[in-house]
């Protein structure tokens, strides 16, 4: 398929904008302490939300990443996930991300750290694919955290990077709704989710999630989650 197609197949997608469409995101957000909010499922996970200026590292899960975007989105700020062509808006918009204020750059090219220092001055939330974090070189790393506390933005990091200041993780995972042979619908996936973090500011914590839901977004789990499920990739 030619690109101009793919791209006019995914413009026809409800809520889904090619760059020349979308409006300018905030061109100075404030660096004012706060945080951003999270659904109500993560609230465990992350009780203070995701605090800005800071960085997370979020290992195991892109569907955790997607979910971790929904709540801001949707309260207006504006997220760019770079480095994870992979991400599709469909899962986004079914995790409760606001499509119309999500950007997808990709491919950051060679000038990783120009493309990323402009994504922090301009959007609330940037992400980085795991390739870019597991390449980040500590100077590198030190920079970007500067400026992300300077301009109040969240870095997310898809994958372990250096320098978080939190470090979310998912194991254990398990799909509900296969019987013991094999047989029947996947209705919605437990998981377990840990919560790491640098100092005494961030106590440990585990807490179980389903990820997705039964109806396709993160819900809170069963403490018990696991007993009796077929482990299934993915």
């Amino acid at each position: 398929m030619a690109v101009p197609d793919a791209v006019a197949g995914l413009a026809a997608i409800p809520g889904v904008r090619i760059a020349a469409q979308l409006g300018e995101p905030s061109p100075d957000p404030s660096p004012s302490v706060g945080s951003l909010p999270v659904t109500p499922a993560l609230a465990k996970l992350v009780p203070d939300g995701l605090r800005r200026g800071t960085t997370v590292s979020v290992s195991g899960s892109t569907a955790l990443v997607l979910a971790l975007l929904a709540e801001a989105t949707r309260e207006g700020s504006w997220a760019a996930i770079a480095g994870m062509p992979e991400v599709g808006v469909v899962a986004a918009a079914e995790l409760g991300v606001e499509l119309e204020r999500l950007a997808l750059i990709p491919d950051a090219g060679a000038e990783v750290a120009a493309v990323l220092s402009a994504l922090i001055d301009g959007f609330d939330l940037v992400v980085l694919g795991p390739a870019i974090a597991r390449g980040m070189q500590a100077p590198l790393a030190r920079r970007l955290a500067g400026r992300v506390r300077n301009r109040g933005a969240v870095l997310l990091a898809a994958g372990a990077g250096p320098g978080a200041d939190v470090e979310l993780g998912v194991s254990n995972r398990r799909w509900r709704g296969l019987t013991d042979d094999g047989f029947g619908h996947l209705e919605f996936r437990d998981v377990v989710a840990t919560r790491r973090g640098r100092g005494a500011a961030t106590r440990p914590s585990t807490v179980a999630l389903r990820l997705p839901g039964s109806g396709g977004a993160v819900a809170a789990g069963e403490e018990s989650a696991g007993h009796g499920l077929r482990e299934v990739a993915g």
